[in-house]
């Protein structure tokens, strides 16, 4: 559900986006509102939950996960609820895999990896991944460099 933002609400979401550490006189000086209305936008954003979280965003490379690899997953069928549960519930519980996604296509799910090396992954791969429940397919494509990267949304 889509929730009705104004100008000086994007205004403030673009700000904490960049910066999520702002103070709120920073993003009051930046949207041009006093201290209260910002403070206030700021928790019913929160509390309508547009604000899901604020996060430090960490450089993949400088903490030793420089590998990025897209893992494509065809499952046996999308009609077993609890075989989807239970790989949902696997999934979450694998720290390398830092994104997942249902797909349309020929592909069910994509996951992105972050990890050491190939050979970790190639590790994760026999250990882990082809043992997912449901699972019959992956194929595997490694990043060789990221082009672009945000995770700001365009408000």
């Amino acid at each position: 559900m889509s929730i009705k933002l104004d100008d000086k609400d994007r205004a403030i979401l673009r700000v904490l986006q960049a910066r999520s550490n702002s103070s709120i006189a920073e993003v009051c000086s930046e949207v041009g509102l006093s201290h209260t209305p910002t403070w206030k936008r700021v928790k019913r954003l929160h509390a309508l939950g547009v604000i899901t979280g604020q996060v430090s965003l960490l450089d993949p490379v400088k903490v030793g996960l420089p590998i990025t690899v897209f893992a494509q997953v065809s499952v046996h069928s999308l009609d077993e609820e609890d075989t989807l549960e239970q790989f949902d519930a696997t999934i979450q519980e694998i720290d390398y895999i830092v994104e997942c996604y249902s797909v349309t296509g020929e592909r069910d799910f994509i996951l992105k990896v972050v990890i050491e090396t190939v050979d970790s992954y190639e590790r994760l791969l026999r250990t882990t991944l082809i043992h997912l429940p449901g699972v019959f397919s992956i194929e595997s494509i490694i990043s060789l460099s990221r082009g672009k990267y945000t995770t700001e949304l365009p408000l």
